[in-house]
């Protein structure tokens, strides 16, 4: 007879989970990092509360074309760009959410096995060495980027229809844009589990 398993491991779930300000910060955090985490963590979940409902004018932008091409003869030119264009806003818009769940890809086999203070310092230090350095060069950049892409009124050009590209454009700025914020909330949070030795939301 095999014996069950007594215990579940949720070790990876738990990784993912352990970041969200979704219950009541710990007594002894100071009142001003408790306030900074919980009130981003809450705008990040709006936002991708939001973001979630690009998903059904991109489900019925490739669902009509899918009908009108098979059924009727009559392929549109603009559901190929509306695709593109709506899942890259889906995905830069709600990048902040997924990295307040802790959903961003690490090397949790590793990871997992490290002491909760371990694991705050190498958060801690990649934040602060390699995460906002990189994410602000690329806001810098951006914010060129989409102004100029503004000022020339770009187009696309791979397709007949040559939508207007701005738009999608801006989605990247404000991503990023949102990503930094967040980031404020994890390295918070990196920064308690380094010096407590657990997570905010850790009982």
């Amino acid at each position: 007879m095999i014996d069950e398993p007594t215990k579940l491991d949720i070790s990876d779930e738990m990784i993912a989970e352990r970041r969200s300000a979704s219950s009541k910060m710990p007594d002894d955090m100071p009142k001003w990092m408790a306030f900074l985490i919980t009130k981003i963590d809450l705008v990040s979940k709006w936002i991708g509360n939001i973001v979630c409902w690009i998903m059904i004018p991109l489900i019925f932008s490739m669902v009509y074309e899918v009908l009108a091409r098979k059924l009727f003869l009559a392929p549109t030119v603009w559901a190929y760009d509306m695709s593109r264009f709506l899942y890259g806003a889906l995905f830069m818009l709600g990048a902040g959410y997924a990295l307040s769940k802790g959903l961003h890809i690490r090397a949790d086999f590793l990871y997992r096995d490290f002491k909760i203070k371990t694991q705050g310092i190498i958060d801690t230090t990649l934040y602060v060495l390699f995460y906002f350095p990189g994410l602000l060069f690329f806001f810098y950049m951006t914010t060129g980027f989409v102004g100029e892409s503004i000022m020339r009124s770009e187009k696309g050009m791979d397709t007949s229809w040559m939508p207007y590209l701005w738009p999608i454009k801006s989605c990247l700025w404000f991503g990023i844009l949102f990503l930094l914020i967040q980031g404020i909330s994890e390295v918070l949070k990196s920064y308690y589990a380094a010096t407590k030795g657990k997570w905010p939301n850790q009982k």
